[in-house]
């Protein structure tokens, strides 16, 4: 099981960007797909992004392509995403998440970080 630590939510305005880091325990890090997704209140988790184990291949949710990146630095346990033009929609949890096959997925995850809060203020 891979251990997940999310680190950077925050409040910000509309507009404005935050970059969210999710480290890993595991050694191993560079042979798992990487994902976030991110709940708000009274709402189902949703997916945001995934990156593939080398982090050539990725993909988005419709919402969020265009203004989300999702990137990895597997020399250090890490996955980013980086997250512009803030809406107050894009307000919720946001949590990091491992899969063993990109072929799962965006739904494939099994090991799961405690998430960190992102705000948008209007």
């Amino acid at each position: 099981q891979v251990q997940l630590v999310e680190s950077g939510g925050g409040l910000v305005q509309t507009g404005g960007s935050l970059r969210l880091s999710c480290v890993a325990s595991e050694r191993t890090f560079s042979n798992y797909v990487m994902g976030w997704f991110r709940q708000a209140p009274g709402k189902e988790r949703e997916f945001v992004a995934r990156i593939s184990s080398g982090g050539a291949a990725t993909n988005y949710a419709d919402s969020t392509e265009g203004r989300f990146t999702i990137s990895r630095d597997n020399a250090k346990n890490t996955a980013y995403l980086q997250m512009n033009s803030l809406k107050p929609e894009d307000t919720a949890a946001y949590y990091c998440a491992a899969a063993t096959s990109w072929r799962a997925g965006p739904y494939g995850f099994n090991d799961w970080g405690q998430g960190t809060q992102v705000t948008v203020s209007s």
